[in-house]
């Protein structure tokens, strides 16, 4: 492992946990107060399936082991429901995933989901309330932005590694209208893509 690029990571999510303190309802719970996210009018699910790479995110305790290249596969399981399958390479170079499943929990717009992963705790039911909004879209489905009810999560998505100045600055105002601060997401390293790990707002 780089001792300098961990040193550098471990900084930046020490300055987003700063950033993120008042979401949890730390000092500023207007954010936390306010209505969900609205989600997008309609998902069309089936073009939503197929490969996301995770461009940006709100650092989360489950995704600290992931240095780059962080992404996400969803298809159709037998019973009409998503499966989910993430992955991404650690810090030492190996890789690590997780697979799950995603329901609709949101018949009219299809753009809410509960996703469930087997074996986490707090995770694992199959089916229970929303915590995955799409609440903004690229054109032609180029990238996503995501979040939860609460917006204690965030992730951008994208069908390539990497995007150019103009979608990030539609990212960043997606970002914003949903209620969020673009500078409590991070940067994820993806080959191809941006190499760096920095708050949204300034990257």
């Amino acid at each position: 492992m780089n001792r300098n690029r961990m040193r550098t990571a471990l900084a930046a999510l020490a300055v987003a946990a700063a950033s993120w303190a008042p979401v949890a309802g730390i000092g500023a719970p207007a954010t936390a107060q306010a209505d969900p996210p609205a989600p997008i009018a309609d998902l069309d699910l089936t073009r939503y399936l197929g490969t996301w790479y995770q461009l940006a995110a709100v650092p989360q305790y489950f995704n600290l082991v992931c240095a780059r290249d962080t992404r996400a596969e969803y298809t159709l399981d037998q019973q009409g429901d998503v499966a989910v399958h993430n992955s991404c390479t650690t810090w030492s170079g190996g890789p690590n995933d997780i697979r799950g499943t995603a329901t609709v929990t949101d018949p009219v717009t299809r753009a809410q989901l509960h996703v469930s992963f087997p074996g986490v705790p707090t995770q694992d039911m199959r089916y229970g309330p929303t915590n995955y909004i799409v609440t903004a879209l690229g054109d032609d489905y180029a990238w996503a932005l995501v979040t939860d009810p609460n917006r204690l999560s965030g992730f951008v998505l994208s069908r390539t590694p990497a995007l150019d100045a103009a979608q990030w600055r539609d990212i960043r105002a997606a970002v914003t209208a949903a209620g969020e601060d673009p500078c409590w997401y991070l940067t994820t390293p993806a080959t191809g893509g941006l190499d760096r790990i920095a708050p949204l707002c300034v990257a």
